[in-house]
């Protein structure tokens, strides 16, 4: 088995919700800058070559913004300008490093907790459009069967990649709510259900056409919840007992694949080795056949902050290594690559001991 493949993804997530990851004070720009500068250079001591960096949390941005207000978790109040461009000086360090810049978005999060929209910045896209706006467990969320919605998140990529120059468009789990309840005597096969995957899907193509209309080289991927379907409710789905993307947050991954509206696709095997429900290799492999005969990259979602999984992040990159559909690997979080959960840092450095080049070279 190779150390290495020539260009494999080594990639990490960096959350900004909550000050998960970054930044860690606030109303501080050249404190913030210096905490980035600080895990570009942890991350390349270990020879990563990609962060995937969360820069619209919240309906706010960590750009500079027409659409979107600044993020609260940059100032503690959404709508206060930071004294600098955040994103644009993230990029310039990230590249100075020879390392990817992924926009991580979440296409329909407004609030993490509380439903007053007078709580946000006055100019924020779901004050100024409160039919926009779903309630469900004290929390609000756009509506992605809203049309002026679908629209808005890709005019909201758009304007990403036009004014910066990122390496890709990444989206996470969350679409839907998990386990959004349906109307009474609604059917999880039925008619609502159906819709609103189908408006999803609309999101995923209208977004896939801004950017590659706008520049064709930024990369557009999804990481979606590990299980697509259980082998129980379909005879395609995994061999697996889990929750299901499908019908818990209404999104079809398979028909991203199948449709080629994504460049990537990161499933987030969030499971150790020898877990009964799930195990981690029965759900690359199955995976690997979603791909198959597709144009699709595959790259596996790796969950270091379960000390358990932490524990074992090298038998796992070397399970990844042994199918050639696998790209690479995108970990949760950074943080826990600081503490060293399970020893994570002695494992990167075998594992990653030898330098990769970055998957997508040229675009600028």
């Amino acid at each position: 088995m190779k150390d290495c493949k020539v260009n494999e993804l080594r990639g990490m997530w960096i959350a900004t919700v909550f000050g998960i990851d970054w930044p860690k004070t606030q109303n501080n720009p050249e404190a913030q800058k210096k905490e980035f500068i600080e895990i570009l250079d942890t991350l390349q001591s270990l020879n990563f070559n990609a962060v995937f960096v969360q820069i619209r949390p919240t309906s706010d941005a960590f750009y500079n913004s027409h659409i979107n207000p600044w993020s609260v978790y940059l100032t503690g109040t959404q709508g206060k300008s930071p004294g600098y461009d955040p994103l644009k000086f993230m990029i310039k360090e990230t590249h100075k490093r020879n390392m990817e810049f992924h926009a991580w978005l979440n296409p329909y999060r407004i609030t993490t907790n509380g439903t007053d929209l007078n709580q946000l910045a006055k100019l924020n896209p779901a004050r100024l459009n409160p039919n926009w706006a779903l309630e469900y467990d004290d929390a609000l969320f756009y509506n992605p069967e809203n049309q002026e919605v679908i629209k808005y998140v890709a005019t909201t990529v758009f304007e990403i990649v036009k004014n910066y120059y990122v390496d890709g468009i990444h989206f996470d789990d969350y679409f839907y709510p998990y386990n959004y309840p349906l109307p009474e005597g609604e059917d999880k096969d039925g008619e609502v259900a159906n819709n609103r995957r189908e408006a999803v899907n609309d999101m995923i193509r209208l977004v896939y056409k801004a950017i590659k209309s706008t520049r064709a080289c930024v990369q557009f991927g999804v990481s979606p919840f590990g299980v697509w379907k259980n082998k129980s409710s379909d005879h395609k789905g995994s061999d697996s007992n889990n929750l299901e993307s499908y019908y818990n947050v209404y999104t079809d991954s398979l028909a991203w694949i199948e449709e080629g509206i994504i460049d990537y696709i990161a499933p987030q095997i969030y499971w150790t080795i020898d877990n009964k429900n799930s195990s981690y290799e029965t759900l690359v492999k199955w995976w690997i056949e979603a791909v198959k005969d597709t144009c699709v990259d595959l790259y596996i979602g790796q969950n270091i902050s379960n000390e358990d999984i932490a524990r074992e992040i090298e038998k796992e990159i070397q399970i990844n290594r042994k199918y050639s559909e696998v790209e690479g690997s995108i970990f949760f979080s950074m943080i826990n690559l600081e503490e060293n959960t399970g020893n994570v840092v002695q494992q990167f450095e075998r594992v990653y001991r030898n330098k990769a080049g970055i998957p997508y070279e040229g675009c600028d």
